[in-house]
């Protein structure tokens, strides 16, 4: 009777336990989370054709528009949109901050350290507001819970006790 136990409980052992420990099952994915369904041989071409395509266009410095034809075309219609007078000539732009520290690289460090102070200047100021923002935020809701508190104090106190 007794080795019939053991014979059993060792058998689920190895069943169940044992194979969890070797092979250990992931995570279940969190509710919110929607699977996708299944790629049809077809759908799977195309998103290897596409992933293709852009992970070669990735190799070349300016990404025009024979390789991303839909964000230009994109940019075209909102241009199209404008009225002439607000249309801005390309070459009136102002230019972005890694050009900027390019050119300011090609002229040394005297010309380079004024546009990493710029850089860190406007990094600090966009961690500083989104500070602000978060203690006001934090402040309000802590102004919500505290009257939330009052109110239901003061609700407590005006119902008489033997009345619930």
């Amino acid at each position: 009777m007794k080795f019939n136990v053991v014979c059993r409980k060792l058998y689920n052992y190895v069943r169940h336990d044992l194979k969890e420990i070797a092979f250990p099952s992931s995570l279940p994915d969190p509710p919110h989370i929607k699977k996708r369904g299944i790629l049809s041989w077809k759908e799977r071409f195309l998103v290897l054709k596409e992933a293709s395509r852009l992970y070669g266009a990735s190799w070349v410095r300016d990404i025009g528009p024979e390789l991303r034809p839909h964000e230009y075309r994109k940019k075209a219609e909102s241009e199209e949109d404008k009225p002439n007078g607000e249309k801005g000539a390309p070459n009136e732009r102002e230019p972005s901050t890694l050009e900027d520290l390019a050119v300011a690289a090609k002229g040394g460090m005297e010309s380079l350290r004024p546009a990493l102070q710029r850089v860190y200047m406007t990094r600090a100021s966009a961690y500083r507001d989104a500070l602000r923002s978060f203690i006001e935020g934090y402040q309000e809701g802590i102004h919500q819970v505290m009257e939330k508190k009052e109110d239901h104090k003061s609700q407590g106190a005006d119902t008489p006790k033997g009345s619930n």
